[in-house]
């Protein structure tokens, strides 16, 4: 039954989620080319906001427990599981204080409003996940900017998304390279819960009244540990705070 109510619901998400899209690319070009960094993120921030917005048609609300626990002024490293595109939408508006950049595949790069601009102009980074020798180097660059301007990245060391919430073993790669390139920043392991949910019937029609959790666990600042401490206390803590 709430697959069939979904359809004509998802119709006005899509309609309403897609205008922002192109509203805010333009506005995303004079914030970036105008006015510089500043501007462009607090279009970012306000792009997301009503994306989040957008998907309050279909019933979704996000949840982020212990925001106080992050360190501030600081480089932070978060890593997360992955679970659908809406995972992003709510990082990007609910961490902004922390100026979060992603580490994406080369593909989102191109071709989608707003998305792809922000992407190639906002301070993240695309890999090619076909050929890991372009990577090692785009990800140092990451952590590299991550330390000098005390901002943030987002990983998920899983790869690709999980489709039924069940996470996927974590790639130890990428999350080595910043912690290498950023030693002074903080691990910050976020569990989230429910975005797989939204696109449980795949994009059409939506899954409805999905509340998206994100559970941030506690802060590990890199160089109190070997990075193989690191690794296990991470996966441990997100794992454990994913709820199937």
């Amino acid at each position: 039954m709430q697959k069939l109510i979904s359809y004509p619901i998802s119709i006005v998400f899509y309609l309403a989620f897609a205008l922002c899209l192109l509203i805010f690319h333009p506005i995303q070009w004079v914030c970036f080319n105008l006015f510089g960094y500043q501007a462009h993120k607090k279009s970012v921030d306000y792009l997301n906001f009503f994306l989040g917005k957008c998907t309050n048609i279909l019933g979704t609300t996000y949840h982020f427990e212990n925001l106080n626990q992050i360190p501030k002024d600081v480089p932070v490293i978060f890593v997360a599981n992955h679970q659908s595109l809406y995972d992003i939408v709510g990082m990007i508006w609910y961490l902004r204080r922390w100026h979060p950049k992603f580490v994406s595949k080369k593909e989102l790069g191109k071709g989608i409003p707003s998305v792809s601009y922000n992407l190639r102009h906002g301070g993240s980074v695309l890999i090619d996940r076909k050929d890991p020798k372009q990577a090692l180097p785009v990800i140092k660059g990451l952590g590299e900017y991550i330390e000098k301007h005390n901002r943030s990245a987002v990983i998920f060391p899983e790869g690709t998304r999980s489709k039924n919430g069940v996470p996927k073993r974590f790639s130890e790669n990428g999350l080595k390279i910043l912690c290498k390139y950023a030693p002074s920043a903080y691990i910050v392991p976020i569990s989230i819960n429910n975005s797989w949910k939204m696109v449980r019937y795949g994009q059409f029609p939506m899954g409805l009244g999905n509340r998206l959790q994100f559970i941030i666990h506690e802060p590990m600042a890199i160089k109190d540990y070997s990075f193989s401490e690191l690794m296990e206390k991470t996966e441990k803590a997100v794992v454990e705070g994913i709820k199937i």
